[in-house]
């Protein structure tokens, strides 16, 4: 199953992030997302092999950062407001310490206002390639540092940095963090 674009004109001009907010709380089954155009978007759950691989790019993440104390890292669960008016959910993010410090309490509590420094989209077997590459771009109109689409199925891992073109490298076996992870290495398996 795919993620399902859901049109509410024909009962709000546009949805804001506000009303986003309230409306994911009042559907806390429903994993949803808005798409900077303005869609709502309910996404699907992901299979076991998905959901296995998600979690160990979770960890390795998440153990890279408790060794450096650099960020935050987050789950796919966490929606985050993005500047150029979407409300997204990357598999993993990262979000530097300096800057996550910098939000209020409140606005750490609710979807936080800021674009990832750092995502990384799983492409499962119910997603199709080309809504992930339009994601990918708007956490770039956001204010994106680096992101990896990992995408089993054409074996490829495309790579995502500001002002440059997307680099697609073919069956990788790590790839590198770079100056926005130092020391970061991810294995892709």
């Amino acid at each position: 199953m795919t993620a399902i674009n859901l049109n509410l004109e024909p009962l709000v001009e546009e949805l804001n992030h506000d009303q986003f907010y309230r409306l994911c709380l009042a559907n806390k089954d429903i994993a949803m997302e808005r798409s900077s155009a303005g869609q709502l978007i309910i996404m699907s759950p992901v299979g076991g092999e998905s959901g296995r691989q998600e979690a160990n790019y979770i960890i390795d993440l998440g153990i890279w950062n408790r060794q450096t104390g650099l960020g935050t890292v987050f789950s796919s669960s966490t929606v985050f407001n993005l500047p150029n008016g979407g409300d997204r959910s990357p598999d993993v993010a990262w979000v530097q310490l300096e800057r996550w410090n910098a939000l209020t309490p409140e606005q750490q509590t609710k979807f936080p206002p800021i674009c990832p420094d750092f995502v990384i989209e799983l492409r499962s077997q119910s997603d199709r390639l080309k809504p992930l590459q339009e994601k990918m771009q708007e956490y770039l109109e956001s204010g994106l540092r680096l992101g990896w689409l990992i995408n089993p199925q054409g074996k490829t891992v495309e790579i995502y940095r500001p002002g440059q073109a997307v680099e697609v490298i073919k069956c990788p076996a790590t790839v590198s963090g770079e100056e926005v992870l130092p020391g970061f290495v991810l294995t892709i398996k």
